[in-house]
């Protein structure tokens, strides 16, 4: 028995779209706080925060750690969209749903190294 899908909503302009798109953001976020990686990511950003602080960092390195946290984040985030996506269109397992996992998860691995080397740069200097 075949199911009705939803209609397309209708389409929203002008300053309401920001606002609809400021709510679609933070839907994201909410289904995002559901996965374990993203919750020990975010725990990274008050964590290193205060080895900054303790080792004395200058301004420049909070801000530069502060992009590429958000990069990282950002990544998660396609990531996940990717494994959603992958999940309802290939429900079987299947090589290229296989591959479009694991290119996702050497995305976010990618970030989180180039992370992990500038807080210990960061460190290095500041404990030196």
């Amino acid at each position: 028995m075949p199911t009705n899908p939803k209609p397309k909503p209708e389409r929203i302009t002008g300053i309401r779209h920001l606002f609809a798109a400021a709510g679609y953001s933070i839907a994201g976020l909410r289904r995002l706080w559901g996965e374990t990686a993203f919750r020990h990511e975010a725990l990274g950003l008050p964590v290193i925060s205060a080895l900054f602080w303790a080792a004395s960092a200058p301004l420049w390195a909070y801000g530069v750690f502060l992009i590429l946290w958000l990069l990282l984040i950002a990544t998660e985030a396609l990531n996940t969209a990717i494994e959603v996506l992958v999940d309802h269109v290939s429900p079987n397992w299947s090589e290229a749903a296989r591959d479009a996992k694991d290119l996702g998860s050497l995305a976010v691995m990618a970030l989180l190294w180039a992370n992990g080397v500038f807080v210990v740069y960061v460190l290095m200097r500041g404990f030196a």
